[in-house]
């Protein structure tokens, strides 16, 4: 489904996050992309949507080189993205934001009741504006907008940042059973242990822009030194 192989990317030319980094990832798959602070982690995922350019290697998506193509084209080739901080529109409705979520890639009017079978408290709320939600909502729609769309791929960046321990271990559930039903497959860059372990089949610890340790996610469970070992514990 996704490759990356050897990237190099950065804000600048003398200064690159990503320096050579590679990862596969198979269709239907989850894998958590953790590691330190300013390790790559976030350019990762800006890079394969297109928002931080290339200097060296390649990215593709179902065997297709998508390396250099605006985002735009990316997000209709099937990725959805769901940036750190949710980006949501905060003075529109919880509708016109998943409305829009559609309609910027190409699509007509999106499965409401599909989403909203996922996210039952969007449709409770379909009507208020974005901004009068809680941070776990407000979550779940950024989610539900990125999934309008139907993407292959979701990208997810800290998802579980700022949100109380029992929404996340939800939204955790919901993006499995999402992976379940759909075999969508799922990118999530994330430093909380509960959901990388209720989520993900493996963890990619990434150091210095680079691809580290690569190990199944239930190790962590076995293996604690694992991570204090990768997170510099």
């Amino acid at each position: 489904m996704l490759a990356v192989r050897e990237l190099r990317a950065g804000y600048s030319r003398g200064d690159q996050v990503l320096k050579g980094l590679s990862l596969e990832l198979g269709a239907g798959r989850t894998l958590a992309v953790m590691g330190r602070n300013g390790m790559g982690k976030t350019t990762l995922v800006r890079a394969i949507m297109g928002l931080v350019g290339a200097s060296a290697g390649a990215i593709e998506l179902g065997g297709r080189d998508i390396t250099g193509w605006p985002t735009h084209r990316i997000s209709r080739a099937g990725i959805g993205y769901v940036p750190q901080g949710r980006e949501i529109f905060p003075g529109f409705s919880v509708e016109e934001n998943v409305r829009l979520g559609s309609l910027a890639h190409g699509r007509e009017e999106p499965d409401f009741e599909r989403l909203y079978g996922y996210f039952p408290v969007l449709r409770e709320r379909s009507r208020q504006r974005a901004e009068t939600l809680s941070g776990g909502q407000q979550q779940m729609l950024a989610i539900a907008r990125a999934l309008a769309a139907r993407p292959r791929l979701l990208l997810l960046d800290e998802p579980s940042e700022g949100i109380q321990p029992s929404i996340v271990h939800e939204i955790a559930g919901i993006l499995l059973r999402i992976n379940r039903e759909e075999r969508l497959t799922i990118l999530l860059v994330e430093q909380n242990l509960d959901m990388v372990q209720a989520l993900a089949d493996e963890v990619l610890f990434v150091e210095n822009g680079r691809d580290g340790e690569r190990i199944a996610a239930a190790a962590l469970r076995t293996d604690p030194a694992i991570f204090e070992r990768n997170m510099g514990l």
